[in-house]
């Protein structure tokens, strides 16, 4: 195992799974630092949910291992690993729509204690944190899909995760809403959580990452902070395109 290897809170190393004849990842390697906000990027169908699913449990990888603060993680149930400490968001939210915003958050709160008032308590605690205090007792059917993507994250951080996979939790938001995300984000990862983001909203990618590692076709074509990406030529042919990625250089924004 190498150095990075050995200090990462997440390292995935030579991670592949086809289905059918299609390779949707393939030979993967990356590792993820303890307390750093790192971004997966890549165009439609590069395989990032499906290296999520992988990483989290809700996929076997055919090769490869994953492993999660040093323990060999490869394949294990994703309630497991939610245990460890490592928990998702999916890009398509599905609430419970006919319980509260409370009640929705209390059921992350439960993997960690039993006690109902406790989990209750603990989703207003998350709530605060998230922006959705005032929304507590409202039904998550009458969330706007930016209400709805607050409570996705919510109910994640109701676990207690020491790392966060975040999957297009800016997706769907008009500008306004992704400027008031993003300090959320900001925020989780200053508090000591480990946050690794896909996301498309290259200007949040920018403004939040301290690293990127870029998927097309399965594979892992560059790595490095947003800056450096933006100026890799496989990246701005896989799926920048030479005109967003001289816009981003223009307005670089650093974390």
């Amino acid at each position: 195992m190498n150095d990075a290897a050995t200090h990462a809170v997440l390292s995935v190393q030579g991670v592949s799974r086809s289905f059918g004849g299609l390779c949707a990842v393939n030979d993967v390697r990356l590792d993820v630092p303890r307390g750093s906000l790192s971004a997966l990027i890549g165009p439609n169908g590069a395989g990032k949910t499906t290296l999520f699913a992988l990483v989290s449990g809700f996929l076997k990888p055919d090769r490869g291992t994953v492993r999660f603060q040093g323990q060999d993680i490869t394949g294990q149930a994703p309630h497991r690993n939610a245990a460890l400490g490592m928990t998702r968001t999916f890009q398509i939210v599905q609430p419970f729509a006919q319980q509260t915003v409370r009640q929705n958050i209390a059921v992350g709160a439960h993997l960690r204690t039993l006690g109902r008032r406790e989990a209750l308590a603990q989703a207003e605690e998350v709530a605060q944190r998230v922006g959705l205090a005032s929304q507590l007792d409202k039904p998550a059917s009458d969330l706007t899909v930016a209400g709805r993507k607050r409570l996705e994250l919510a109910r994640a951080l109701a676990t207690r995760p020491q790392l966060l996979l975040l999957d297009e939790v800016l997706a769907g938001l008009n500008p306004s809403e992704i400027a008031q995300m993003i300090p959320v984000v900001r925020g989780i990862a200053d508090s000591g959580i480990t946050v690794l983001m896909i996301e498309h909203v290259m200007q949040a990618v920018m403004n939040l990452a301290q690293h990127v590692w870029v998927l097309a076709q399965g594979q892992l074509i560059a790595n490095g902070t947003p800056a450096e990406v933006t100026r890799d030529e496989r990246v701005i042919e896989a799926y920048l395109g030479h005109g967003m990625a001289a816009r981003l250089r223009a307005a670089e924004v650093r974390p």
